[in-house]
Order: structure tokens, then sequence, then C-alpha cells
């Protein structure tokens, strides 16, 4: 591809999912766009959504706002790319948060990026930092720190990644802090790429089995995890896939409201005739 990586992300073609610009790329082409942000000293926010995201993106404007202030949100979720069929406005594919991560780690380790490493527990960040060490050995580990501090220590934690001067920050926090915190700080952290991870760096570290291929492919990968952790996802799955599933609902029968409002208009006969 040919342009700046700000020309790239400017138009990158985005398809509507209920209310949410959802670029229409492949992995590869965001990849592209992540290597020339670094090389041209650009800055470029990555947002992901899923089925759930979507949902609270919904009942917390706060964190809705969050997400949108992102230069490029992907399909997350395979509910994401199923919403885009539904609504007869397709993605070519599925730009899973944890796919785009091993993605720009194995890009950082061919061009020697400063990666900074900002979630998890303790424990977990120092396996994620070992398990870098061993699989990207070009990665340069810019710093690490785990994701366990107060509203009055961001401030401190924004200033410590930008003294680490990366050219990649991962920040695998939960949902709304993972989101308000990008937002808040981008211009302090002055990272050129910045990627909210979610709990990948768990499946990195072993602590949580990633789904099957074949899960994935079927869009299951959210009943892997409510096979693993029952207990602490069941409702929460229950709730926002339903809700999600009544939003698209909604969202089809308006359109279908709009196309035959519009096929009607096309044969209603003329003035005069």
């Amino acid at each position: 591809m040919n342009g700046s990586a700000d020309d790239m992300v400017r138009n990158c073609p985005r398809v509507d999912i209920l209310g949410v610009p959802v670029a229409a790329v492949r992995l590869t082409e965001v990849i592209d766009m992540v290597d020339r942000t670094i090389s041209g000293k650009d800055q470029l926010h990555i947002g992901v959504v899923n089925a759930a995201k979507v949902v609270n993106m919904r009942r917390d404007p706060l964190l809705g706002e969050d997400v949108l202030s992102s230069d490029i949100i992907l399909a997350d979720g395979a509910a994401i790319v199923l919403a885009g069929k539904v609504l007869r406005r397709p993605l070519p594919e599925r730009v899973a948060g944890i796919d785009l991560m091993f993605a720009m780690l194995r890009l950082a380790s061919e061009k020697n990026y400063r990666v900074f490493c900002l979630g998890a527990t303790e424990e977990i960040s120092r396996d994620v930092a070992h398990k870098i060490a061993q699989h990207y050995p070009g990665v340069i580990l810019a710093g690490r720190r785990n994701g366990y501090f107060s509203g009055q220590e961001e401030s401190a934690v924004a200033h410590e990644i930008g003294s680490a001067q990366a050219d990649i920050l991962f920040v695998a926090m939960t949902s709304p802090k993972k989101e308000s915190f990008m937002a808040k700080w981008m211009d302090v952290m002055n990272v050129p790429v910045v990627h909210g991870v979610g709990g990948s760096f768990d499946v990195m570290a072993g602590k949580v089995e990633r789904a099957p291929e074949r899960w994935q492919k079927l869009g299951l990968e959210w009943l892997y995890r409510v096979k693993q952790e029952p207990r602490r996802l069941w409702r929460r799955y229950l709730v926002t896939n339903t809700l999600f599933v009544w939003m698209l609902l909604k969202a089809l029968i308006g359109a279908n409201f709009a196309r035959n409002g519009q096929m009607d208009s096309q044969h209603s006969p003329g003035p005069g005739s």
C-alpha cells in the first residue's frame, strides 16, 4: 500500500455496526498501518469491539466516547462480523485483539521495536515478559507494569510509559478502565501505537486457555471462556449476548422498514399520473 499511516487510517473503509464505525480491514492491513505509524512517527490508537462491549457502550456513554475516540475500531468478536452480514454491511474478516497482539509482536521482533506491557497481575506481567523474550527475541522490552493502580496513580503510570519511549503499548486491563486510561493519557504517554488487549496477557502466560480454532470459527469463543470460568462469566455473557441479539434485531427491522419505504416511494405514482 502507498501513502502515510495517517492517510491509510483516515481512508480505510468503515461500516456502521449498531452505531460503531468498524473498520472493514484485514489483519495484514492493520499490521501495515502499525508499521507505517511507527516508522513515520505518527500515532495510532486501536480500539476493538465485541458483542459485550457494544452493549456496554450503550449502557455507559463515557465508555462509548472513549471507544469512539480511537483512530480505528476493529471487529474483535465473531458476533460483530455476523452482525455485519445480517445488516448487509459485510466485514472482510474478524481481527481479534489477541491475534493482532501476536502479529504486532512478530513485527516488533523483526524490526526491533520497543514494547511496553501494561496490565494483569504482577505474576502474569513477569510471565508475559519472559514469553516475549523467549518467543520474540528481537523485541526490545521498554518496560512493564501490572494493571493494579489507583486513579491517583494514573498520571505517574502514564509518565512512566512516556519516559520509556516505547513504539508499541499493550494495555491488558478490563473495560472500562482500559479504554478510559488510553483515551485520557494518549498525549502524555506519546506512544506511536496503543492497543488495548484485554485478557490476552492471561492467555499468553498460560493462565487461561484460548478456544480451539473450530470454536473460534463457529463464533463460540465466548462459550469456551464460560466453560472455563462458569461461575464468573455465565451471567455476564447471558445478559450481554441477549441484549446484543435484541439490538441487532431492532436494527434489522429498522433497516427493512427503511428499505421498504424507499421501494414504495420509487413505485408510487407521481403528481398528475
